[in-house]
């Protein structure tokens, strides 16, 4: 399975205030550290008791500049964890130990 895009601004506010916690992956095509870690990303969407507890999602943002903005993109990639609505948790970078501890936090 892929990691589902998120295509629209009211997609991402009824995915981000659903009450499960969501990681969303926000890249760009031609962004090359981008391209680096999303297999990383992509595998962890896959374990089992990830999937369980979270969702994990992707924005291009170019694609979408309204999400990329409201929510402060700066530099990509950059994770995010959001929860009821709220950012609960960042990290900017390809760094794939610090985005597999990024995720675990949640889980305890």
């Amino acid at each position: 399975m892929v990691v589902k895009a998120i295509e629209s601004h009211q997609e991402f506010t009824a995915i981000i205030n659903s009450g499960k916690t969501v990681f969303i992956d926000f890249w760009a095509t031609w962004c090359g550290p981008c391209r680096m870690i999303s297999p990383v990303f992509e595998t962890m969407s896959e374990e089992a008791e990830l999937k369980e507890k979270v969702e994990f999602y992707k924005v291009d943002v170019d694609e979408q500049p309204d999400i990329s903005q409201e929510v402060g993109i700066r530099a990509m990639p950059t994770f995010m964890a959001f929860k009821d609505g709220n950012k609960i948790d960042e990290l900017v970078g390809a760094r794939p130990a610090d985005l597999q501890t990024l995720v675990r936090k949640q889980l305890a």
